[in-house]
């Protein structure tokens, strides 16, 4: 399976969420909920899980579907930030990847 690359940098066909929605996994959107409520100390329930991807039509898991990056690169008409003008001095890209720096290589690697 190609990877689908989130505006961002994440890569959605390697995340749980993504992979608990195409195989309707139960279970695996279960063990997601409760690792990102304790990785990133906020509640999130089952139900907040389930997506298929940033940049397709579908279910968006609950920071998906509010997250400004994603809202930023779709006015801008951009697949990814990393075709972004403004990507080396984004604040909101660089909170993110501060905290997730394998989406800022992946969106290196397309900046060539």
């Amino acid at each position: 399976m190609k990877p689908m690359i989130a505006c961002c940098g994440l890569v959605c066909t390697d995340c749980p969420a993504y992979k608990a929605t195409q195989a309707n996994d139960v279970a695996l959107a279960q063990a997601t909920a409760r690792q990102w409520s304790e990785q990133f100390h906020v509640e999130v329930k089952v139900e907040h899980v389930w997506c298929d991807g940033c940049v397709v039509e579908g279910k968006k898991c609950a920071h998906c579907g509010k997250c400004e990056i994603r809202a930023c690169a779709i006015k801008r008409k951009v697949a990814t930030c990393a075709a972004c003008g403004e990507f080396d001095t984004c604040s909101t890209l660089s909170s993110l990847h501060a905290m997730m720096p394998a989406a800022k290589e992946t969106l290196g690697s397309l900046r060539g």
